[in-house]
């Protein structure tokens, strides 16, 4: 084997994937001191990666293949990692047992910016070893299966946008999260300059990205001002939502080695531009020894160059939309980003190449694909990515009809159906909805609705700065 590919703890070129880890690379890396620790992780309902860090030597000796226990009570928390009631699978009259973390072992990589350390994500069994539905990557991967019976292989990809400040956490925190200052003092869109300012950061994410398996297409300045964007190679549902995660977990692991701090926050001010994911994703027939896979979206005999598939995909999508949008705006900020004007989207017509849109169809032949832009920065991208794909699939299943693109200014147009106003809203028509519980099942629709009341009734009994600066005097 040749030598560390990574400056620190990299992997050794071999059997796998770039950037990945077979057990037996793995090993030969303990064995030689350049990787001791790894973690083994999940992600919790909000999209933050839990789990332990284990010993590299117990991780080989018994981890990879039996993985760990956990607390459940990590599917049934707040942000704040309360444990609120009304979830029905874990709770105090439960007595909160244990689940098992098992690695999968396709995603073993090593991490090059934290020293000897490798990184495997897991997936969440049950006391009798059976999937848990309501575990997102889980949530995620049924709509794979569900796209298989169809005769399709989902190919997604994802655009995420983030703040960078110039400031710690524990500094924002001392602040009383005011004043926080952005890197960047003006709008950067694009600007290769102000992109310049924080490229010592950004090159450490492209570069330790790239050596762990995460291919970084493009970054860029975005429309806000220390707004910045990401753009990561697509794959198959389930490895894109890997990448996702790994790349938010990574910002801001690199943001807290270099003193500053990212955030994912929809709408971090009400004067800031909001910040999205947009989700990209196409259909292909699956892949076999003797076929690559071909697109199922385009058709050159149709006047806009789409397949009825696609037509119907689309029509899922504007069918659903607003059903599904708990599951990409999870939180009581996300709903403050769907302004008009704002780059946001506030309603659910598609166009093509139409940014006021909420569905914007782009590019052609094999890359033609639909560009779903109501998800923002805050989305877990297991739930986002499950969402966005079986909106698409219940369209196929149901045949629905898509309306005629839009063309023209969708913020001021009247008649289309509108994104969902606020969280408690999202969460009514996520629990009402039969569609959500075909595709995630009823179980899985009630977890998830339960987590929006709880974080709506969180945010309702605090008093916040806006009621006093409106309220103590002039009432």
């Amino acid at each position: 084997m040749d030598g560390p590919a990574a400056d620190r703890g990299g992997a050794r070129r071999g059997s796998s994937p770039a950037g990945r880890l077979t057990t037996s690379e793995l090993a030969a890396l303990v064995e030689d001191g350049l990787i001791d620790t790894v973690v083994a992780a999940f992600t919790d309902m909000q999209g933050r990666f839990v789990g332990k860090r284990v010993s590299a030597r117990f991780f080989l000796d018994e981890v990879a293949t039996r993985g760990f226990n956990f607390c459940n009570y990590l599917l049934g928390t707040d942000v704040e990692m309360g444990c609120p009631p009304g979830f029905e699978r874990m709770g105090w009259e439960q007595g909160y047992g244990d689940w098992r973390a098992v690695p999968d072992l396709s995603t073993l990589r090593a991490i090059p910016w934290l020293e000897g350390t490798a990184f495997a994500i897991c997936d969440v069994v049950d006391e009798h070893d059976g999937p848990v539905a309501i575990a997102p990557r889980e949530m995620l991967r049924a709509q794979v299966a569900r796209a298989a019976a169809l005769g399709f292989r989902a190919l997604m990809g994802s655009e995420l946008e983030f703040y960078l400040l110039r400031e710690t956490y524990e500094g924002a925190r001392r602040k009383g999260f005011h004043g926080l200052e952005p890197y960047g003092w003006f709008f950067e869109d694009y600007q290769i300059l102000q992109g310049t300012k924080a490229e010592p950061l950004y090159r450490q994410v492209r570069r330790g990205l790239e050596a762990a398996g995460v291919p970084v297409e493009f970054s860029k300045g975005e429309a806000g001002a220390g707004q910045h964007e990401i753009n990561l190679r697509y794959a198959g549902a389930l490895e894109a939502a890997d990448r996702h995660a790994i790349l938010k977990h990574a910002l801001k692991e690199l943001a807290l080695q270099n003193g500053l701090a990212v955030t994912f926050m929809a709408k971090p001010d009400h004067g800031w531009t909001g910040s999205s994911c947009h989700i990209h994703c196409s259909l292909h027939a699956p892949r076999s020894p003797e076929h690559r896979g071909a697109p199922v979206f385009p058709d050159p005999a149709d006047a806009d160059g789409l397949s009825q598939t696609m037509r119907a995909f689309l029509g899922g999508q504007v069918a659903c939309g607003r059903a599904f949008c708990l599951l990409l705006a999870p939180t009581v900020n996300s709903y403050k980003r769907y302004a008009s004007a704002s780059w946001a989207p506030v309603n659910l017509a598609w166009g093509r190449d139409n940014r006021t849109c909420g569905l914007r169809v782009v590019g052609s032949g094999a890359g033609l694909r639909v560009e779903n832009r109501l998800a923002g920065a805050d989305a877990n991208p297991y739930l986002a990515f499950a969402a966005v794909l079986a909106a698409g699939l219940h369209g196929i299943r149901a045949r629905c009809a898509a309306p005629p693109p839009f063309r023209g200014n969708a913020y001021e147009a009247e008649g289309l159906p509108r994104v969902p106003g606020s969280l408690p809203e999202a969460v009514s028509l996520f629990a009402g909805s039969p569609a959500a519980r075909d595709a995630f099942g009823a179980e899985a629709v009630r977890h998830y609705a339960q987590a929006g009341r709880v974080e709506q009734a969180a945010f309702d009994r605090v008093v916040t700065c806006w009621e006093r600066e409106r309220y103590l005097e002039r009432i």
